[in-house]
């Protein structure tokens, strides 16, 4: 029984070795990504790289990060070797001595960690401090010998190497050297005759490859086949009149592995560290709402719904082969199979007439849906649930989505959770009446990048002319909000601060193409993944790029006050700044063609559509039908390309947002927030410097047209002298320059500052 027991714990002790040495190579590989978890390591939401789960994570930090590094894996070495010799009942008697060398060797192993490579990744915090307190002591150079002396005492006890055997072993190499070098100084070449140089050369060659010894002596007839005799002539005469050039052969250039060697010594760049105690907001914070979404299914009404929706297609004479239901949170969709014949456009144009009989808010066709050969019915819940944020939150799709910026949207009518990557969007226009759910759509997003990226990865820029709807995220300015230079309020209420913050955008895009430029990078993920890597030199300006996020609550009504001012930079972001990680999402309760022109569209392929008040919104805003039908309260249509999917919009009330607002202000962040570059309107008099030598050959004829018109723009200067768009605006600057028209002011016209031709001729005169 005795015996049974130590073989059995034997096994255990070389399966536990085994655990915690596959878990120690994890923890160096994914340590950062843990590190965060360790204070609330046994809470079942949060997620472990470790390959050995929580309990290796917690061993490997425990024995790795908190004592020796990389010499713990002697202690699991060790208890390997206890567990085989149990089990197999061999050298148990020396476990006690091997126990005490491997510790000897992991405590030696931590603090030449600690000297050398100066991580507590690698030496553990006992090597680290244990360093840091012999240096205090006796200076490095006592730490030094100390080291040797370990080495020293290793010699000794496992290889039984004393001094004494040690001063032998170098005496007989030094013996063995001399004894080499006189063998060869009795076999040198003399040069007597060519016979005797011949049997020299056959001599040296002997002695080369054959062992010497007393008893057996080298022989010329053994060894050589060659006729010295008869080719010693041409050698010695064909030898006479060579050259020997020497020629040196530079080494190969050598890639510069300074880099390497920088992320050898101190690991990958970490962006998290500067707020390494920084904690994401816990899923409790989050309420439930309406039994959190479950869906409970009401038999009568399915039934009721089947029924009026085939006597409907039977009073047009329209069969149906096969009916499905598919119950959602807000809509279930009856999915039907016509029979044979029957057109679908027939079908599609009962519209209104199903939704009478039904006596539904507004139901709407999918004629066919697309990847199914069935024609879908949704229509209204008389029971609605709401889908909370929580569950949305805490759905395993969105914890384990391998996404750069994962946005929970909400739930299918399948009820399943929607996640899309918004870095591939990369652009987000979303639309809907008033009340519909914007505001709640776009706190939703939010919230998903404040669950899933740290302050140092993500940055939000909000504008809200309204005033008063993103207000509550002003609690975390200094986490993860930018602003521009000198300002004080983190949300963006003024339209003329509106302007300078779209242009230093356009700035920032432009200073981060650069930096991708010489860093060799197509995107923003390669270039952070480069930076991480040690692979570009902050001295040469690069530094870790966050990912922006502009967010716009009310669009029509910049474009309403301001116009081309604020269209052409979030036209100039739309179309460039994906690739540097800006990202736009815009938001409208007026989907209109002045506000959502073509220029805007045709850069923003991903749309979110709410209930809107007429088909011609609905057309605007997806280019198709639906939103009309759409029955309010975050029922939604979401389109990025050509498929359109319905969801229900995840519910998050103002409380939930001001709990996690609190939680994330509340703990330390930066000492500022994230600064854009400072964006300088052009100032008036700089055209004033324009030459007048330098003035264009047509100066005169468009100031006489100007003055003439009354209008300062560009385009009449064009269209009066047939001129290319180029030439006309360096024209007007130095109109601008002579103070014939006034600075540019958007999109309204220049002022023309000289009243009639009389003036005109008379301040070219005095000029």
């Amino acid at each position: 029984m005795k015996n049974n027991f130590k073989i059995i714990f034997g096994t255990f002790l070389v399966v536990l070795s085994i655990l915690i040495t596959v878990s120690i190579f994890s923890f160096m590989y994914n340590w950062q990504e843990d590190q965060s978890l360790i204070n609330g390591l046994f809470n079942s939401d949060d997620k472990i790289n470790n390959i050995g789960k929580k309990i290796g994570f917690y061993l490997s930090y425990y024995l790795v990060y908190k004592s020796f590094g990389i010499g713990s894996l002697l202690i699991c070495l060790n208890i390997l070797i206890v567990g085989l010799s149990l089990s197999f009942n061999k050298g148990v008697n020396n476990i006690l001595n091997r126990s005490f060398i491997l510790l000897f060797s992991c405590i030696w192993v931590s603090i030449f960690c600690g000297y050398f490579i100066s991580n507590k990744i690698y030496a553990g915090v006992f090597g680290f401090e244990v360093k840091n307190l012999i240096i205090n002591f006796s200076g490095e150079i006592g730490l030094i010998l100390l080291l040797l002396f370990g080495i020293i005492v290793f010699m000794i006890t496992v290889l039984n190497l004393t001094p004494i055997k040690l001063f032998n072993f170098l005496g007989s190499i030094i013996k063995m050297l001399k004894e080499k070098i006189k063998r060869n100084n009795s076999t040198g070449i003399e040069t007597i005759d060519d016979n005797q140089k011949t049997i020299n050369e056959e001599n040296s060659f002997v002695f080369k490859n054959d062992v010497v010894n007393d008893e057996i002596k080298p022989t010329i007839e053994n060894f050589s086949k060659f006729d010295f005799e008869k080719n010693k002539d041409d050698i010695i005469n064909s030898n006479d009149n060579i050259e020997m050039k020497i020629e040196t052969i530079s080494d190969e250039e050598r890639i510069n592995s300074e880099s390497e060697n920088i992320l050898k010594k101190y690991g990958e760049f970490d962006p998290t560290l500067e707020l390494k105690g920084y904690k994401q907001p816990q899923i409790k914070l989050l309420s439930e709402h309406n039994n959190d979404g479950v869906i409970t299914i009401n038999q009568e009404e399915l039934e009721e719904n089947k029924e009026k929706i085939i006597d409907t297609l039977k009073n047009y004479k329209i069969g149906i082969d096969k009916i499905k239901a598919t119950i959602g949170p807000t809509v279930t969709l009856y999915e039907i199979i016509p029979e044979a014949g029957v057109r679908i456009s027939k079908i599609k144009n009962l519209e209104d007439d199903i939704a009478l009989s039904l006596s539904a808010l507004g139901i709407r066709i999918i004629a066919p849906i697309p990847g199914k050969g069935t024609i879908g019915i949704e229509v209204p819940n008389k029971s609605r649930k709401i889908v909370s944020m929580k569950s949305l939150i805490s759905s395993k799709k969105f914890q384990e989505a391998e996404m750069e910026l994962p946005l929970a949207l909400g739930k299918t009518i399948s009820n399943e959770t929607f996640v899309v990557d918004f870095s591939r969007m990369p652009h987000l226009l979303m639309a809907g009446a008033t009340g519909q759910g914007k505001s709640v759509g776009i706190n939703a997003i939010i919230t998903s990048l404040l669950y899933k990226k740290h302050p140092s990865e993500i940055k939000f820029i909000l504008v809200d002319p309204k005033k008063v709807e993103l207000t509550l995220f002003n609690k975390i300015e200094r986490h993860y909000l930018a602003k521009l230079p000198g300002t004080e309020e983190p949300i963006i209420t003024d339209n003329k601060v509106v302007i300078k913050t779209l242009n230093s955008l356009c700035i920032e895009m432009e200073q981060r193409y650069d930096l991708l430029k010489n860093g060799l990078c197509r995107n923003i993920k390669e270039y952070n993944i480069k930076f991480k890597k040690r692979k570009l030199n902050p001295n040469d300006g690069h530094k870790f790029l966050p990912y922006l996020v502009l967010v716009i609550d009310e669009f029509a009504d910049l474009i309403m006050t301001t116009g081309k001012e604020v269209e052409t930079p979030i036209a100039r972001l739309a179309q460039l700044a994906r690739a540097v990680g800006i990202h736009l999402l815009i938001a409208t309760q007026r989907p209109s063609v002045n506000v959502i022109t073509g220029l805007i569209k045709a850069n923003f392929p991903a749309r979110i559509a709410f209930r809107v008040t007429s088909k011609v919104d609905s057309r605007t805003i997806l280019d198709s039908g639906g939103a009309d039908q759409l029955i309010g309260r975050g029922d939604m249509l979401y389109t990025h390309g050509n498929d359109l999917t319905r969801l229900q919009c995840g519910f998050i009330d103002t409380d939930e947002i001001e709990k996690i607002t609190e939680l994330i202000g509340a703990q330390k962040g930066y000492s500022d927030s994230y600064i854009l570059p400072e964006y300088i309107e052009e100032d008036n008099n700089q055209s004033n410097t324009i030459n007048i030598d330098e003035r264009d050959s047509l100066f005169k004829d468009a100031a006489e047209v100007i003055v003439t018109a009354q209008q300062g723009s560009a385009s009449l200067i064009q269209r009066k002298l047939k001129l290319g768009y180029n030439r006309a605006g360096r024209i007007i600057d130095q109109l601008e320059s002579a103070g014939i028209v006034g600075r540019f002011e958007g999109s309204k016209a220049r002022s023309v500052l000289v009243k009639n031709l009389v003036e005109l001729e008379q301040l070219l005169k005095n000029e």
